[in-house]
């Protein structure tokens, strides 16, 4: 279990400020020295809303990454980069992301940079929160690569995926980082089409190094691309297969939800703790203090403080920067208020 009841966290992005998003688009008008000057600043902004929000656990917005996985491409050895959306008009959705294709042996010899972030994010954090690093898992990065004579399916590009992140996950140990996401949400938004078992295996599998060398979670999650879902939006599919994924803790999507199949929670509670999502990372309906501490005592119905976080459904890189700013702000003021109801505080 964790140290803290009730502890308020986060799955790992944040929106980007707009003048990044500005400068990223006119890099080639910048210097080397300006580009990681606007990184820096850009993960000190991140740093500033989640500490003035009041978080307990805070990352680095993964300000250094185009999504919460696509960037990692550019890490990769073997792949040829598609540099062009194949759909680019109609509404936004998942398949206007492109895939790449899969040339020579898959590697990634310089790593995928979550060390360099992670020592980044240490470097500028203020001393209290606890520091979290956030990486895509095997399954979840080999969606967007398209096989080949030499990995003939997903599980074969997962399975040469699976030791480059394995690896990632060392790296960031021995650089210090005690707080690790292992997000998978592929694995959540398929598992009703998919082997779950299979799925815990794989997952098992990447994480074993790390296993007892930090608070390692995962994320289950339908799709937020662009707001959007992407998978079947129920967890009955995932379950029990996924009680043995091999983590501290399991992060849910609940918010977005109406709170559907929250008595799943009860039966996560057993095995390990439950981070719950309570702001809907989707909507721009901003949710009261008042009901963000009428779902934790809901949430207090099916497991006990000491088994529960709470945190928005999804990682925020979607969601406009006023209204993620106000949404964290409402979140850690309405978990505060039960913590004192229950003499946490």
């Amino acid at each position: 279990m964790k140290k803290q009841p009730l502890r308020t966290t986060v799955i790992g992005s944040y929106p980007f400020p707009g003048w990044l998003e500005f400068g990223c688009r006119h890099l080639d008008q910048f210097g080397s020295f300006d580009i990681q000057e606007m990184i820096e600043d850009a993960v000190i902004a991140a740093i500033h809303d989640q500490i003035d929000a009041g978080l307990d656990v805070i990352t680095d917005g993964e300000q250094t990454r185009l999504d919460f996985n696509l960037s990692f491409y550019g890490f990769l050895e073997g792949i040829e980069l598609e540099s062009v959306s194949p759909r680019r008009f109609g509404p936004p959705a998942h398949d206007q992301r492109g895939k790449h294709q899969v040339v020579g042996p898959i590697a990634a010899p310089k790593g995928l940079g979550t060390k360099e972030d992670f020592e980044r994010l240490l470097r500028l954090a203020p001393k209290g929160p606890v520091l979290k690093a956030s990486v895509p898992g095997p399954y979840t990065l080999s969606g967007r690569l398209v096989p080949n004579s030499e990995y003939p399916d997903r599980y074969a590009v997962t399975e040469a995926l699976l030791p480059i992140v394995r690896t990632e996950l060392e790296s960031l140990v021995a650089a210090g980082c005690r707080e690790i996401t292992v997000d998978e949400p592929s694995m959540s938004c398929y598992a009703h089409r998919e082997d779950p078992e299979r799925f815990v295996g794989i997952f098992n599998r990447t994480v074993e190094p790390i296993v007892g060398k930090c608070r390692l979670s995962t994320h289950l999650c339908f799709g937020n691309f662009k707001g959007r879902a992407v998978g079947l939006r129920r967890y009955a599919p995932m379950f029990p297969a996924f009680l043995r994924l091999n983590v501290d803790e399991l992060h849910l999507e609940m918010a977005s939800r109406e709170f559907a199949e929250i008595e799943i929670i009860s039966e996560i509670a057993e095995k390990m703790d439950v981070a719950v999502g309570i702001i809907d990372v989707k909507s721009y309906f901003i949710e009261t203090v008042d009901e963000v501490a009428a779902r934790v005592r809901a949430c207090l119905k099916f497991a006990a403080a000491d088994r529960l976080s709470f945190a928005p459904d999804c990682g925020l890189s979607q969601t406009a920067r006023w209204a993620a700013k106000l949404k964290l702000k409402n979140m850690v003021d309405g978990v505060r208020i039960v913590r004192g109801e229950l003499g946490l505080e």
